[in-house]
């Protein structure tokens, strides 16, 4: 199979499953068992062989990558506009008629307050005996509209409800004994908490606290995380009726949303991506594969799992995904978009990152998640701690906080 039918055929699983023994190869041009056998390993670094081995890849991936970049225009962008499943599908590559259409965006849309970002910032602080997590969630828009929510959970592992405080103790020593042979589970749960709540928030509030002049919303990611389809989400009736809910309000209501996630994460459509000049956008298909995928993968069962099997093949169809670059310096980004605005959520997620030329990622979200660093700064939250902590005479002991 050449490069073009390889990359064609794996369109639709881009972004998933676990590295296998062949993709290593594939990647990095040697076997896995020659990479760790030790007697393939130098000793120490010799700065002076290591330089012109360096400069001997980089001119040949350099090669390899304009070899690539031409069979992608001629061959590969081509078959995604046969085989897309979507409007539009395919190379959008009238950069005059793009830049003509950017300006209208900035004067119509993104200046005009019709477009609200949505940015947040988490902060967990392991004390003893009490875990500290602060979540900030900030809105902002260029008619400097702009709102911070914040929320503060509180982890105790001793809170002493039951009518047996000593058997309490000794279930938590034999609960952290049987956790050690697994590994730490306490903070696994937090971070996973912390996401499915900062996923959902984030959702919620672009969709309740926008500004009543903002039609479009703004954020990082993808409209549908993985976050909101497991774990949490996926434990409980109420909880997943929640999660479907809000996706569901986001996609199929509303409509108007846009997207952006870094390639960082989607090597094969990072390479996609590269293949594109500036101003350039190329849409390539549903994500109704991948969320049934994820579904089948995500470890919910039962009527849950038939819920998020159901959502997945009603919103799937709806939800678009493209790729778009602004810049020869700045890297690609993936957009994602309601199919029947996509070529809009392009133009928006285009025109915001045309400010920022060397990042290529949109400016709002930038601004939306600095100001959240600003409001909810982990110094503030410190602070905070050590007065309270002063005022109730403990002694404080932070163990980490990230």
């Amino acid at each position: 199979m050449n490069n073009e039918q390889d990359i064609s055929s794996n369109l639709s699983s881009t972004g998933g499953g676990a590295l296998s023994v062949d993709d290593f190869k594939k990647a990095f041009g040697e076997d896995f068992v020659d990479a760790i056998d030790i007697n393939t390993w130098s000793i120490g670094a010799n700065l002076s062989e290591l330089y012109p081995l360096i400069e001997s890849e980089w001119l040949q991936a350099k090669t390899d990558e304009n070899k690539n970049h031409k069979i992608f225009r001629e061959k590969v962008f081509p078959r995604i506009r046969e085989v897309g499943n979507v409007p539009f599908a395919g190379l959008h590559d009238d950069v005059n008629d793009v830049k003509r259409l950017l300006d209208k965006v900035h004067r119509g849309f993104l200046f005009n307050g019709a477009v609200t970002a949505c940015g947040s910032t988490h902060i967990i602080f392991n004390t003893v005996p009490l875990t500290i997590t602060q979540i900030g969630i900030c809105l902002v828009n260029y008619e400097r509209q702009h709102g911070s929510y914040s929320h503060r959970l509180f982890r105790r592992d001793l809170r002493f409800k039951g009518d047996d405080p000593i058997q309490e103790a000794l279930d938590l020593i034999e609960k952290r004994r049987s956790d050690d042979n697994v590994g730490d589970k306490r903070s696994a749960m937090s971070n996973l908490a912390v996401r499915g709540i900062k996923a959902y928030t984030e959702r919620a509030i672009l969709l309740e606290k926008k500004d009543v002049k903002s039609k479009w919303l703004l954020g990082n990611g993808n409209p549908a995380p993985y976050e909101l389809m497991t774990g949490f989400w996926g434990s409980k009736k109420e909880m997943k009726d929640k999660s479907i809910a809000l996706m569901s309000k986001m996609i199929l209501e509303h409509q108007r949303f846009v997207y952006v996630h870094s390639c960082d994460k989607f090597p094969d459509l990072w390479t996609l991506g590269n293949a594109l000049l500036p101003f350039e956008y190329l849409i390539i298909g549903s994500l109704e594969d991948d969320l049934i995928r994820r579904v089948e993968l995500g470890g919910t069962r039962g009527v849950i799992r038939d819920s998020y099997a159901d959502f997945a093949k009603e919103v799937g169809s709806k939800i678009v995904r493209g790729i778009y670059r602004v810049s020869r310096q700045a890297p690609p980004q993936i957009f994602y978009g309601h199919i029947d605005h996509i070529r809009t959520a392009a133009l928006i997620a285009m025109a915001d990152s045309v400010f920022q030329l060397q990042s290529g990622s949109p400016m709002l979200l930038d601004l939306a998640s600095n100001l959240c660093q600003i409001n909810f700064s982990k110094n503030d939250l410190l602070s905070s701690i050590q007065q309270a902590s002063i005022k109730a005479e403990v002694k404080l002991r932070i163990v980490n906080s990230h």
